[in-house]
C-alpha cells in the first residue's frame, strides 16, 4: 500500500486514540496537514475518525463579578445573617443597593430560600446552592466542557444562561483518531522505515532548476477517495429556459416581453374569446382586486374593431359571436393566463414593411387550477410565431419539426382543435424511455378574427406553444412537476439537469 510522507508520520505516533491537536504537536505537521492525513488514512481503512463538536462554557462579565463577590442572593444571605435582628425589605435595599436587592430577593423567593411576611424576610434556608457551585468550579478552570459538568450541575446551566451575562457559551469542534488493527500493523511496518520526501506537486521554477530530477515524484492514486465538491449550477428550470433561447435565436426568432399583470383585453379579447367564455370564470382566472380595472393603451384604436368582431365579425368573413360587447369587462384586470396576450401586442406594433417577422416568449403565466401531478397555479409557458404573408400549414410543420428536434425530441403531429388556430395541430415527442409518445404544446395558423383587428390586413401568423415545466419534468424523468419546485439542495446538487 502507498503511503504518502505526512501518513506514514501520523502511523508511527498513532499507537491509541488521539486528538488531531496532540498528532500536530507530536509530528510537527500543521494542522491542515494532519486532517489531511486522516482523511487518507480513513479512505485506506487504517484510521477511524471521530469527530465530535461540543458546548464550551465560560464566565462573561457579570460572571466574573459574581463569582468574585457572591450572587445578589448571596450577599443578601449575607447582611441578614450580619443584622442579626429582624430585617425588612429596606433595610436590604439600603445594604446592597436597589438593583441587586430585587435581583437577589426575587431568586431568593424563586428558589424558596425565603419569604416575605408582612414586609419581614424571613430565612428558610441559606445552604449554599448548585449554581453556587457551578461558578465556583468556573471560577477554578475558567472554562470548561458541558460534557464535564458533574450530572446534579447541568439543570442550573440553563438556569444561569438565562441570567444576563453570566454564562458565555460557544462550540468547539474535536477531530480524535482512533488506529485500526490493521493501521496498528501499518503503524509497527512504517516505524522501521525511513521516510522519503516526495514532490507531489512541480511548479516552473523547480522545473528550470533541474532539481526534480533528484527527487522522487509521488505516484497519483486515481483509486482514493475524494469528497465529492457540488460547484454552483443552475436549476434545471433555468437550464431549460436558455436552452430554448439559444434555440430560438439560433433559428433567427427574437425575443419578445409582457407584463405578469394583463387586461382582459389583451388576455382573452383580443383572441376572439367571448366575454361569457367559461375559461373566464374565476375558477381559470385570477383577477384582481386592486386595481379592479387597468388603463389599456392605445385602446380606442384597437377596440373598435375588435367590438364588432365580437359582434358580427366585422370584415373578417366571420359572424361573430353575436352579443354585445362590454368594454367595462374587457378592462378587468387579471394575472396573464398564458404568454400569448405578449404575442397579441406585438401583433398590434406590426406594420407590413416590418414582415417577415419572428419572435419568441418565455415567461411565467398564472391559472386557478388545482394542484397535483402535472398542474401548477403559476408555470412556465413558451411560445413562438412567425409573421409573413407567403407561409402556410406546412411551413408551420418544418418549423415546429426543427424546434422539437433541436430540443433533443423526436416529433409527429397530429390535428386538434384550439379556439384562436385553424388549422391546428398537436405536436408529439416519443420518450425513449417511457416507449410512448406524448403531447407537448399546441400549434396552428391563427384566425383572421385574431389577426386581422391587430395588425390591420389578413396574413398568415403561425404560433405554438408548449408548458414548460412539463417538458423539463418529462426530459428529467420526473412523474410529478411539484418535484421541481422542492428547496432540496441535494437533489439540486446531485441532478445534472435537462442536459445530464
Amino acid at each position: 500500500m502507498k503511503l504518502h510522507p505526512n501518513e506514514i508520520r501520523i502511523l508511527r505516533v498513532l499507537e491509541r486514540k488521539k486528538s488531531a491537536e496532540e498528532i500536530a504537536e507530536k509530528t510537527g505537521l500543521g494542522i491542515d496537514a494532519v486532517m489531511r492525513g486522516l482523511s487518507w488514512l480513513s479512505t485506506k481503512n487504517l484510521v477511524k475518525v471521530d469527530e465530535r463538536t461540543e458546548e464550551i462554557i465560560s464566565l462573561g462579565k457579570e460572571g466574573k463579578i459574581y463569582a468574585k463577590n457572591g450572587l445578589p442572593e448571596r450577599r443578601i444571605l449575607d447582611q441578614i445573617k450580619e443584622i442579626k435582628d429582624r430585617v425588612d425589605v429596606d433595610a436590604i435595599k439600603k445594604r446592597v443597593g436597589d438593583r441587586d436587592a430585587n435581583i437577589g430577593i426575587g431568586w431568593l423567593i424563586k428558589k424558596r430560600m425565603i419569604q416575605i411576611e408582612n414586609g419581614i424576610v424571613i430565612v428558610k434556608n441559606s445552604g449554599k446552592t448548585p449554581d453556587e457551585k457551578l461558578l465556583e468550579l468556573l471560577k477554578k478552570k475558567e472554562e470548561i466542557s458541558v460534557n464535564s459538568i458533574p450530572g446534579k450541575l447541568l439543570p442550573v446551566l440553563k438556569l444561569l444562561k438565562n441570567r444576563g451575562d453570566i454564562i458565555r457559551s460557544s462550540r468547539r469542534r474535536e477531530i480524535w483518531a482512533i488506529p485500526t488493527e490493521k493501521g496498528l500493523e501499518t503503524s509497527r511496518k512504517v516505524k522501521q522505515r525511513e521516510i522519503e520526501e516526495e514532490i507531489s506537486q512541480l511548479s516552473p521554477e523547480f522545473i528550470l532548476s533541474g532539481k526534480w530530477r533528484d527527487r522522487k515524484l509521488r505516484e497519483y492514486d486515481i483509486e482514493i477517495y475524494v469528497r465529492p465538491e457540488f460547484p454552483a449550477r443552475r436549476h434545471p428550470l433555468q437550464q431549460a429556459i436558455d436552452n430554448i433561447k439559444e434555440i430560438f435565436v439560433g433559428m433567427g426568432f427574437k425575443e419578445i416581453k409582457g407584463p405578469l399583470v394583463e387586461s382582459a383585453f389583451w388576455n382573452f379579447d383580443a383572441l376572439f374569446q367571448p366575454q361569457d367564455h367559461p375559461a373566464r370564470d374565476m375558477h381559470d382566472t385570477f383577477y384582481l382586486k386592486s386595481p379592479k380595472r387597468v388603463k389599456i393603451e392605445e385602446f380606442e384604436k384597437f377596440s373598435g374593431k375588435i367590438k364588432r368582431t365580437h359582434e358580427d365579425g366585422w370584415t373578417t368573413g366571420s359572424t361573430g359571436w353575436n352579443y354585445e360587447w362590454d368594454e367595462n369587462i374587457a378592462k378587468k384586470a387579471l394575472m396573464r393566463t398564458h404568454t400569448t396576450a405578449v404575442t397579441c401586442r406585438y401583433l398590434s406594433k406590426l406594420k407590413r414593411d416590418d414582415l417577415p417577422a419572428k419572435v419568441f416568449c418565455i415567461g411565467k403565466a398564472f391559472r386557478n387550477e388545482s394542484v397535483d401531478y402535472k398542474h401548477l397555479p403559476e408555470f412556465y409557458q413558451v411560445e413562438g410565431i412567425v409573421v409573413d404573408e407567403d407561409v402556410n400549414f406546412k411551413n408551420l410543420l418544418g418549423i415546429l419539426d426543427e424546434f422539437y428536434r433541436k430540443m433533443g425530441f423526436r416529433v409527429r403531429f397530429r390535428p386538434a382543435y384550439f379556439p384562436y388556430t385553424e388549422m391546428s395541430v398537436e405536436p408529439e415527442v416519443y420518450l425513449k424511455d417511457r416507449g410512448e409518445w406524448i403531447e407537448l404544446g399546441g400549434a396552428g395558423i391563427f384566425r383572421p378574427e385574431v389577426v386581422k383587428p391587430l395588425l390591420g390586413f389578413d396574413c398568415p401568423v403561425l404560433a405554438w406553444g408548449l408548458g414548460l415545466d412539463r417538458v423539463v419534468a418529462l426530459r428529467m424523468g420526473l412523474d410529478d412537476i411539484r418535484e421541481l419546485y422542492l428547496s432540496d439542495l441535494n437533489w439540486l446538487r446531485k441532478t445534472g439537469g435537462i442536459n445530464g
